[in-house]
């Protein structure tokens, strides 16, 4: 097993989703983020692992198209990232964590 260091592991992941289909993959134990374009899934399963302190048991990865965004007459694009749909062992549950009750 590769040893990545815990300071870079943190930087991996941008930020939770929660979204109306993120929502339903909850049910599942799926869990959505954005994470760096240049993250692999063995390194998105350790960052995850470390930070949560769970089991993952499975990484699907996707990098949807950039989208067109204009200011005036300049045209540009958003900056790109990539999506991680992080399945969890059974029991494990991060939740409690990224939506704490009000």
């Amino acid at each position: 097993m590769i040893r990545y260091e815990s300071r870079d592991l943190a930087d991996i992941v941008i930020k939770p989703i929660v979204t109306e289909k993120a929502t339903l993959l909850l049910e599942q134990n799926k869990y959505v983020f954005d994470v760096v374009l240049k993250a692999t899934k063995p390194q998105i399963k350790a960052a995850i692992e470390t930070l949560f302190e769970v089991k993952v048991v499975k990484v699907n990865t996707l990098v949807p198209p950039r989208k067109k965004r204009r200011v005036g007459r300049f045209v540009g694009y958003k900056s790109q990232y990539k999506r991680a749909i992080v399945t969890l062992a059974e029991g494990d549950s991060i939740r409690e964590i990224l939506f704490p009750e009000v």
